[in-house]
């Protein structure tokens, strides 16, 4: 079974795809899931992606040690825009970046191969791993984003959880039309459409899509892929 066109990045990141962006920012392969961005052995997946961003980066950069942050370069460097907020109390493990714009609030986590676009957010106690947050995209508060992309305006609710890793550790599967899928994956979080809000406490399971303004009630569980316009409760 051929994946449905919506899950390109083109059709998921409409206005990304068709604006140009300040700063660094990852490049999809037209035509493929978005999520084979999140392989981590593909020559063109975020890991590859953002080293070559992060050695090539030549605008001006803060070190956000002096605004409270720790970090932790032993593993790839931490790049952070002069013009990003940085807080008290962050701790950065690198390679990661961090645009102009961009806000990470007090005592957030900031691990491997995050890339942080300009003027999204990483909120207050935020843990993101192995992710991309495009221009504009908020994970504000209390949020844990691992092996997932947040498309353009995108909002996480309190408490909001992207789950990314089986309780067996297995192929993370995708749910479409009564088939189960296999991603290829065996770390996968989710991918969010431009524009989808999600409440409070909300929680979307290994291998979830949702399409572009798209809507999750408060303390509701996700699974599966669901085009735009979706609504979940």
């Amino acid at each position: 079974m051929e994946w449905p066109d919506w899950v390109t990045a083109h059709a998921l990141f409409p206005t990304f795809s068709q604006e140009v962006h300040e700063g660094a920012v990852p490049v999809f392969t037209l035509g493929e899931p978005a999520w084979s961005l999140l392989d981590p052995k593909a020559t063109n997946g975020l890991k590859s992606q953002l080293m070559a961003a992060l050695n090539a980066y030549s605008e001006p950069t803060q070190d956000p040690t002096m605004s409270g942050a720790t970090v932790d370069e032993s593993q790839g460097p931490v790049v952070v825009h002069a013009n990003a907020t940085v807080e008290p109390s962050v701790h950065f493990i690198g390679p990661c970046l961090v645009e102009s714009g961009a806000s990470i609030r007090h005592g957030a986590y900031v691990r491997p191969h995050a890339w942080i676009c300009s003027g999204s957010v990483v909120g207050h106690s935020t843990e993101i791993k192995h992710s991309i947050l495009l221009p504009g995209a908020k994970a504000p508060h209390f949020n844990y984003v691992g092996d997932s992309i947040l498309g353009c305006g995108v909002n996480l609710g309190a408490g909001t959880k992207l789950s990314n890793l089986r309780n067996d550790g297995g192929e993370v599967h995708l749910r479409f039309e009564g088939q189960r899928l296999g991603s290829g994956l065996r770390k996968f979080g989710a991918i969010l459409g431009e524009h989808c809000q999600l409440g409070c406490n909300s929680v979307t399971n290994p291998g979830t899509v949702l399409g572009p303004n798209s809507l999750v009630w408060p303390n509701t569980t996700v699974t599966g892929l669901s085009p735009a316009n979706s609504t979940h409760r």
